[in-house]
């Protein structure tokens, strides 16, 4: 083996390396987040929570709107995130497929009125600007650890000519 390959070797490595913690860290807030969800004090109007509906006044931080629901899905992207995070290709999909979940959320979030009954997750402002910003934010993840993962073709002279 020559050095190149060893080269190109330690680098996919560190950068799967990389991809798995980046996805790890997005998991793990999402745990954060589905846990704190549950506490009062940290939770506002806590006794208001229900299991779903529009009819939850309870506010993780004061700010997004939650529901026992809610709350257990935020706790279910963090496991399959953390599951994901162990190999560099599903880490990949986690946080595309992800991503595009919380962008299909955040357009049920503008097209549902925040007191319809059709509102079951439940959302207001704050939330459908915090789904926006996951959602591009998991996809751009997504999309570069793609390319950070993908393999390099090499031309004859063992430059890198990009990505397959």
């Amino acid at each position: 083996m020559d050095d190149s390959t060893a080269g190109r070797r330690d680098t996919a490595g560190a950068n799967e390396k990389t991809l798995r913690t980046i996805t790890t860290v997005v998991a793990a807030v999402f745990l954060l987040v589905g846990v704190l969800g549950f506490i009062p004090g940290i939770t506002t109007n806590y006794d208001t929570m229900t299991f779903a509906g529009h009819e939850s006044d309870a506010k993780l931080l004061g700010i997004f709107e939650v529901s026992i629901l809610h709350n257990i899905v935020h706790l279910l992207f963090g496991v399959v995130g953390l599951w994901a995070a162990r190999a560099a290709r599903t880490a990949v999909a986690y946080l595309v497929a992800g991503g595009l979940i919380y962008l299909v959320i955040w357009v049920y979030g503008l097209v549902v009125d925040h007191e319809d009954p059709a509102n079951f997750i439940p959302v207001n402002d704050a939330d459908n600007w915090l789904h926006l910003v996951l959602g591009l934010g998991m996809v751009l993840l997504g999309l570069v650890g793609a390319r950070m993962i993908a393999p390099r073709r090499t031309d004859t002279t063992g430059r890198r000519a990009g990505p397959r």
